[in-house]
């Protein structure tokens, strides 16, 4: 199958648009439809429907298989720009919400670095198009394993860093005078859904080994301290690393004793590392705890 093919129709399938889909790209309508027509023809079946427009069941699921195979095209193509390319200047950093600790930020170099935050699930994605030369995520593992990243390409993951990880509770709450919490008595709790700034609650669920965790609002953004905020109203717990949990105002940090479980980082990058990211890693490597 031809990838630009293949691109059209993830783009039109996103956007269910063929007109929405022709601006996006740069095209005429006239080429998307011809695009998808090709397609079609060579997959001897419909994709879309029109009208609406929307995959058909074969479409949806082609759709499964055309993101990752789109992904690994764009991954290839950074990877031989980035072996042809002169060392880069800056380093470009793709982070979650909570991957960066005032070790590692003190870690960077003290110029030419841009950072961004992105949701966990986006960011092996950056580094393996090139959109970012380093990324570093973290997430709940048993103590010394590895995280469950998305299989999205070839990349190189090293341990950077690992703490013990706190329920985040409202002053005043009943279980904020405990020593420690165990994960399966809250299970009934209520929780704020934020994904992008706390540790997400399927992660919670897997830990646990069981469902539970309901959500009570849900906060799709990335700042910690607005995450605080609404935890210090009463409007859910949420778990993070321990070192975040503890500068939350108005809050109360209690670490978790059980499930054995602790807040693991890993630094993220495809190829051989040169330059500011060659440092950078050299440092985290030195300075890990």
């Amino acid at each position: 199958m031809d990838p630009h093919l293949l691109r059209t129709y993830v783009t039109v399938a996103r956007l269910a648009s063929f007109s929405e889909a022709a601006r996006e790209l740069g095209y005429t309508q006239s080429a998307v439809s011809q695009h998808i027509a090709a397609l079609e023809q060579d997959l001897k079946t419909a994709l879309l429907t029109r009208r609406p427009v929307a995959p058909t069941a074969a479409g949806a699921r082609l759709l499964e298989h055309a993101r990752p195979l789109l992904l690994r095209l764009e991954a290839a193509r950074a990877e031989v720009v980035r072996i042809a390319a002169a060392p880069a200047q800056g380093l470009t950093l793709a982070v979650t919400a909570t991957a960066l600790d005032r070790r590692t930020a003190g870690a960077l170099p003290h110029a030419g670095v841009t950072l961004t935050v992105l949701p966990r699930d986006e960011v092996p994605a950056a580094v393996a198009s090139g959109a970012a030369d380093l990324g570093l995520v973290d997430g709940l593992a048993a103590p010394s394993d590895p995280l469950n990243l998305p299989d999205v390409a070839p990349l190189t993951a090293r341990g950077v860093a690992e703490e013990p990880v706190a329920v985040l509770l409202p002053e005043g709450h009943p279980l904020a005078s405990r020593d420690g919490l165990r994960l399966g008595d809250l299970v009934d709790a209520r929780w704020l859904d934020a994904p992008g700034a706390a540790l997400p609650l399927d992660r919670l669920r897997t830990a646990n080994g069981s469902a539970g965790f309901r959500p009570t609002l849900r906060y799709a953004g990335a700042d910690l301290r607005t995450l605080a905020t609404l935890a210090a109203a009463g409007h859910g717990l949420a778990l993070l690393p321990l070192s975040a949990a503890r500068a939350a105002a108005g809050t109360v940090a209690v670490p978790l004793t059980a499930p054995r479980v602790v807040h693991r980082t890993e630094l993220l990058h495809a190829g051989a590392l040169r330059g500011a990211a060659a440092e950078l890693a050299a440092r985290l490597d030195v300075t890990r705890s």
